[in-house]
């Protein structure tokens, strides 16, 4: 008995010695001035907390609140729940059923097309109609920045989604200055850009504060203007398909040609028509979808996945508003955890409205920490240095941090956040939800010698203490 009481004293020791230790002010202090920090560590093995700072601060969660996303969805979603495209036909007409599958590609369709053929079609002489019943309402949430809407994070979340509502394209400035750039877009796009962006030099690009700037019209026609430093390699562009009917209708047509199928009628969007189910093609199942939108921050599949839970748990087409309404309620549900105080107005995290605790935040990772037998939902997360969005950061990419560090990363302007689980030296494993916003360091001169930026070295000194503080 003497030895237990022994045992149990040490542990005591040890663990008010860690605590004595650890001490995240040194970290803290690299921050520039200005910023706003949220940060919570706790013990999953105790539940005590480590440190904390503002945890009940509302906060951006930035693209950590796809945690809560994929809570909800394993909570509410069965583990083989897959997205279904369906081919329909009702007499002389086809219907092609939408369900928002964020992973729907060209070739998916083209197969569809190609079994209607097999099924001896040879010509479409009725209409072919796109039912997005699915989904109503935006298809771009409140608060998301409406100068990121050419850009693929911010690819529309809709019923009617294909190619993951997204364009590559390349920008080249290998001209003389003063000329215009030159734009490419791969043939088989049917969309239209053009560019009036003049290639100048870094130092014209500042005495001018000339930018590269990006409008979209309607039919999904793009124009570039501004002006863009000269470069040997072409820029990568990416465009978020803006009219995601137009676009799968011209995609239609292009396979329905390629296919061989004479096609006499229109495409039309009509969501009340239905049919006999000719072929269906289903997404790959949920936990991979959710390793996808984990691992990578993919936003389209968030979004859609957060729309799809309030189609199901409201019994009506899903939106933003009751798809983050439907996550809040499964959350609570499932869990016991009251998140009526967080703002949500997405599945994804890129709305600036959206607004969470530090603490409810905690709340959903010990949860997932907890239950991770049945959930498995840390698998999915990014690894320092290894894998997802923490492959390449630079504050903890490095040992000893390398491999110790599973969480899912957040970024908007000026907010850097992680939210997850961290090994430390001893292998005991700490939580932490880690929010900065109002992050706005000086800019620096061009001359200047490079520097590590503050957040990394922020990062990188914390979570170096506290692995090396337990």
């Amino acid at each position: 008995m003497k030895k237990k009481v022994g045992l149990f004293f040490a542990a005591l020791v040890f663990s008010h010695s860690a605590l004595a230790e650890f001490s995240p002010e040194r970290a803290i202090a690299l921050l520039p001035s200005g910023h706003d920090l949220a940060l919570l560590i706790t013990d999953p093995a105790t539940g005590q907390t480590i440190f904390s700072q503002r945890a009940e601060q509302l906060q951006a969660p930035a693209s950590t609140q796809k945690l809560l996303t994929a809570l909800a969805a394993s909570l509410y979603l069965d583990q083989n729940f897959r997205f279904t495209t369906r081919l329909e036909q009702n007499k002389a007409d086809y219907i092609i059923r939408f369900s928002g599958d964020p992973t729907l590609s060209r070739e998916d369709l083209a197969a569809m097309l190609r079994t209607l053929k097999q099924k001896g079609v040879h010509r479409i002489k009725g209409n072919l109609y796109l039912n997005g019943s699915q989904f109503t309402g935006y298809e771009q949430a409140s608060g998301w920045p409406w100068d990121s809407l050419g850009v693929c994070y911010s690819a529309p979340s809709s019923s009617i989604t294909l190619e993951h509502n997204c364009v590559q394209a390349a920008l080249y400035s290998d001209r003389p200055l003063g000329q215009s750039t030159r734009l490419h877009i791969p043939a088989h796009q049917p969309i239209s850009a053009t560019s009036l962006a003049t290639i100048v030099s870094k130092a014209q690009q500042k005495s001018t504060f000339c930018s590269l700037e990006l409008q979209t019209q309607p039919g999904n026609h793009y124009q570039l203007n501004g002006c863009l430093p000269q470069r040997d390699k072409p820029l990568p562009l990416n465009f978020a398909v803006v009219d995601t009917e137009a676009y799968v209708r011209e995609v239609l047509l292009q396979e329905l040609e390629r296919t061989g199928i004479a096609f006499e009628g229109n495409i039309v969007r009509d969501d009340s028509q239905a049919g006999q189910v000719i072929t269906t093609h289903r997404s790959a199942p949920l936990p991979v979808l959710l390793k996808v939108m984990l691992e990578d921050s993919d936003n389209l599949i968030a979004d859609n996945l957060a729309k799809t839970l309030g189609q199901r748990f409201f019994d009506q087409p899903g939106s933003f508003r009751n798809g983050t309404e439907a996550i809040k309620q499964i959350i609570t549900e499932h869990t016991g955890i009251d998140l009526s105080r967080a703002v949500l107005a997405d599945g994804s995290g890129l709305s600036r409205d959206n607004r969470i605790m530090a603490s409810d935040m905690m709340k959903v990772v010990t949860y997932i920490y907890q239950h991770n037998a049945s959930l498995n939902l840390l698998a999915d997360l990014p690894v320092s240095g290894q894998t997802g969005t923490l492959r390449y950061r630079q504050s903890i990419r490095h040992q000893p941090l390398q491999n110790q560090l599973a969480a899912k990363s957040g970024s908007l302007y000026g907010t850097f956040n992680l939210a997850g689980v961290m090994t430390t030296k001893s292998g005991k494993p700490l939580l932490f939800v880690q929010f900065v916003t109002n992050y706005l360091p000086p800019e620096k001169q061009e001359d200047a010698t490079a520097v590590t930026p503050e957040i990394f070295s922020f990062e990188r000194q914390l979570y170096t203490d506290l692995y090396e503080s337990y």
